[in-house]
């Protein structure tokens, strides 16, 4: 592998469907051309071991593919700098996005479009439609790769449960039950029994998830037209949970501004017994914020009420539009071996694993299918061997999560909406007399105004 650069991107992966997807890309160039490109690898402070993964990969596909030359960057997407890496031409050529950035990227021409050249796959014709469409313009020409997806969950620390005397093995299945055992975690040890993202528009991501749980949606789109509902009981609902937490049990701790890498850092530390957020980060936990695999433990969040449903997330490797044609080829040859030949060929998913295993990293993480269900499941079987995660505990996640309603994030002014969430979230729990039916109406107003806007 060449040279590695620090990237500082932009923040959380979200929106998906639990499914499948189809293909992507520009004008192919002749196999022969030779092309040097620039790919992200992981985020800032992860493990040596990690990095000596990635590397061998690499290795791996310069071998295979002895006409293209890959640069690596560090990089974790965030909210604030994304835009700006973007506009300001730091970002590699190739990087990855949420689902929730890929109407807007593409319709802003910042995406290289790489339809032929990912219809020319193996799977190109395979992916679920409802996933590939966030990568999708109207006339269906295909902008990114949907790599991975996640359902949203409820993460807890094993070792706060046991020591405030709860069972380990029976995390809560109710939102009551999780206000109950928070409050008995903070009270037996003096941590933050349940937290909340609440700043870098993750305060508003997972407001929407608890609000999905309860039974809202955020935007209801009809005949073309985006209708704001945050105005609601199942929102109103979500924040008065909060509220009671930290005003009336004192079950929150004192620290009231995360974000996904910052409660990430604070969970990893045992410094929180339960938050929510995307199903896929485990590795992170347990690469980059040190947590112990014996104190990790997740399951579903609790749905309750009428339409409720769980929203999930994932992720697209996308190709800077920068890139030139052969760059391009070259970029989908990579996000074919280091993303999707794991998903869909065998030796490909054994490599991977017995690669990841030798540099002692994560194999086995639960995931939500990128085609169907059945090819996740085989995919599975090949690996078996090699899975060194602690899968007994999240099997409450693994089995419950097929049993749950999907529900995407809402598409209009996505990241916007979830700034305007995050400053609700912050009122609650800053403010011990915050009106939340006056934050509401005020968030619902200005959302609509800017979803309006277009």
């Amino acid at each position: 592998m060449k040279s590695r650069i620090k990237v500082a991107g932009a923040g959380i992966v979200l929106l998906a469907t639990i499914a499948a997807l189809a293909g992507c890309a520009p004008t192919q160039p002749a196999e022969a051309k030779k092309a040097t490109i620039s790919v992200v690898s992981l985020i800032p402070g992860s493990k040596p071991e990690a990095f000596a993964a990635f590397d061998d990969q690499v290795k791996q596909f310069e071998k295979a593919n002895p006409n293209i030359t890959v640069n690596t960057q560090e990089y974790e997407w965030t909210g604030p700098t994304f835009a700006a890496q973007l506009a300001g031409g730091t970002l590699p050529d190739v990087f990855t996005i949420p689902f929730t950035d890929g109407k807007t990227l593409i319709e802003n021409g910042q995406l290289a479009d790489i339809t032929s050249l990912v219809k020319a796959l193996p799977y190109g014709d395979k992916f679920n439609p409802n996933v590939l469409n966030a990568a999708q313009a109207p006339d269906g020409k295909i902008f990114g790769v949907p790599t991975a997806a996640y359902g949203n969950a409820l993460h807890y620390n094993r070792a706060l449960f046991t020591k405030a005397g709860l069972d380990p093995n029976k995390p809560p299945t109710t939102w009551a039950e999780v206000r109950k055992d928070a409050k008995i975690i903070s009270d037996k040890t003096g941590v933050a029994g349940y937290m909340q993202m609440s700043q870098n528009n993750t305060g508003g991501w997972q407001l929407t998830t608890a609000d999905a749980s309860r039974g809202g949606v955020v935007e209801v789109t009809k005949s073309g037209k985006t209708t704001v509902t945050i105005d609601t009981a199942p929102m109103k609902k979500s924040l008065e949970f909060l509220k009671a937490l930290r005003w009336e049990d004192n079950s929150m701790g004192s620290n009231f501004l995360f974000d996904w890498g910052t409660i990430n850092q604070a969970f990893g530390a045992g410094q929180i017994g339960m938050y929510t957020s995307g199903s896929d980060i485990y590795t992170n936990l347990t690469q980059s914020q040190n947590m112990s695999p014996d104190d990790y433990g997740m399951t579903v969040i609790p749905a309750e009420g009428k339409g409720a449903g769980v929203i999930g997330g994932g992720t697209i490797a996308a190709v800077n539009v920068k890139a030139t044609p052969a760059q391009q080829a070259a970029a989908v040859k990579w996000i074919d071996f280091y993303y999707m030949k794991k998903l869909t060929v065998k030796s490909a998913a054994v490599e991977d694993a017995k690669t990841l295993v030798a540099n002692d990293q994560a194999v086995g993480v639960p995931a939500l299918p990128v085609f169907d269900k059945a090819t996740l499941d085989q995919s599975r079987v090949w690996i078996k061997d090699y899975v060194n995660v602690p899968t007994d505990q999240m099997k409450s996640f693994a089995d419950g999560i097929y049993k749950q309603k999907p529900i995407g994030e809402p598409t209009a002014k996505t990241q916007e909406v979830y700034a305007l969430l995050d400053v609700v979230v912050q009122a609650v729990l800053t403010d011990k007399n915050a009106n939340i039916d006056a934050l509401l109406k005020q968030a619902n107003t200005d959302a609509q105004a800017l979803v309006d806007a277009g």
